[in-house]
């Protein structure tokens, strides 16, 4: 990984280097998705042994179960603001220790769930820290401030594409099932290990350099970093937020209770919902791969739509026909939103305060994990079928649409300072 000094925009750093980057912020953005979606397997077993739900349960006690768990869940969310002081270290004190601050963040509350998990309080203490570092997205700052303009969106994507290899949906279930499911969570601890030796050799991004060579002695404190946020910003931190929010409360919802609604609800067995999972985890990758073909050809606006309305009618064709297939096209569209959320804010804001403007994009979304879990403790019960919990979550999605009426830039090919400049 050895940096090239050239003064284009073309070619910050040697191809090789860049490679290796999109690797191994991929493998971060996997150990993020692991963390974020083994729920919806790991539900079945938490809801069976803090619960006591089987299958001769009864749906009211199903539905209870579900209720009480989604409302603790929306409870402890609160802790997943801290997000933005993740956000606020890696302006200030570089890329490199913000990336590493964020893997100890995601890898130790996730071994602790394994052995101090006594009680449904203490894991929800836990996994919310855990989720915490998920909600980041901090590993796609380094690729949006290495990547050359006209490739950006590929390579960003090429992280998100490793980041969704469904190991979760493959490996995780198996982990489950030999042993139980707090181990779904604490098998992350030994990729952090590993993680936290490649991070040894990552270099901060020379734009990131620069912009702490031009602060001279001064330490960016937190008010700083906000007071630096510019007015014009503000409309994109709307934007981004708005449809970071939005996704995140509708994803919650069908991570979270996925598994619980095939199996407790829809009556299918552990093995088939595995199967069920497995296929959408499957469909990620694939998204990623044509989002980053999508976003780098067609644009960003084009990708947005696509996402937003693929999702909105899975996820309602869902709630009238409970079919598995239409879980799984959710799954895929969900990523393809995911993937303009993940290009598009480390892209629209300047280098100086590119992370903690991300940082307050992320940290307003979040939001969405404490109104997700909330707003399923209140549809849970008036949907036993949970028919009207899906709809409510698929129509969700024209929010993101309503944003395009702002008329965000197109950054389509474009590079970071003349985004910065035509903004």
């Amino acid at each position: 990984m050895e940096n090239i000094e050239q003064p284009a925009e073309a070619s910050r750093v040697s191809k090789r280097y860049m490679i290796g980057l999109v690797v191994l912020m991929g493998l971060i953005s996997n150990m993020d998705s692991w963390l974020s979606l083994i729920e919806s397997k790991a539900l079945i077993g938490i809801l069976r042994e803090f619960w006591g739900i089987t299958a001769a349960s009864t749906p009211a006690d199903i539905v209870a179960a579900q209720t009480d768990f989604a409302f603790l869940q929306g409870i402890f969310g609160i802790l997943v603001f801290g997000v933005f002081f993740i956000a606020w270290y890696a302006d200030a004190y570089g890329r490199k220790k913000g990336m590493m601050l964020l893997v100890m963040v995601m890898g130790i509350p996730a071994i602790l769930i394994v052995f101090l998990s006594i009680n449904q309080y203490v894991f929800l203490l836990l996994y919310t820290v855990v989720i915490m570092g998920t909600t980041s997205n901090l590993w796609e700052v380094p690729i949006s401030e290495e990547a050359p303009a006209k490739s950006r969106g590929m390579y960003g994507s090429a992280a998100f594409m490793i980041g969704v290899i469904p190991l979760y949906a493959i490996i995780g279930p198996m982990i489950i099932d030999a042993s139980d499911w707090r181990w779904g969570y604490g098998v992350m601890f030994f990729l952090m290990i590993i993680l936290m030796v490649l991070l040894f050799f990552m270099k901060d991004p020379q734009r990131w350099i620069d912009t702490k060579e031009a602060r001279g002695e001064t330490r960016l404190g937190i008010m700083d970093a906000v007071k630096k946020i510019r007015k014009e910003d503000y409309k994109y931190i709307a934007i981004a937020t708005a449809v970071y929010l939005t996704w995140t409360i509708s994803f919650k919802m069908a991570t979270t209770f996925g598994g619980s609604y095939f199996v407790n609800v829809r009556g299918f067995t552990d093995s088939e919902f595995n199967s069920i999972l497995t296929i959408a985890g499957l469909l990620l990758p694939i998204s990623a791969l044509i989002s980053g073909v999508l976003l780098d050809k067609v644009g960003r606006n084009v990708v947005l739509v696509i996402g937003s309305v693929g999702a909105m009618v899975s996820l309602v064709g869902l709630g009238l026909t409970g079919l598995p297939l239409l879980y799984q096209s959710a799954y895929f569209f969900m990523a393809m939103l995911l993937a303009w959320i993940y290009v598009f804010i480390v892209e629209i804001f300047p280098n100086e305060v590119r992370s903690t403007s991300v940082g307050v994009c992320i940290t307003g979304a979040r939001l969405g994990y404490v109104v997700g879990p909330l707003l399923s403790a209140l549809l849970i019960p008036l949907f036993a079928d949970m028919s009207g919990f899906w709809i409510f979550g698929g129509l969700l999605l024209i929010v993101p649409l309503f944003t395009l009426l702002a008329k965000p830039l197109e950054t389509k090919g474009k590079t970071l300072e003349e985004i910065e400049v035509e903004r």
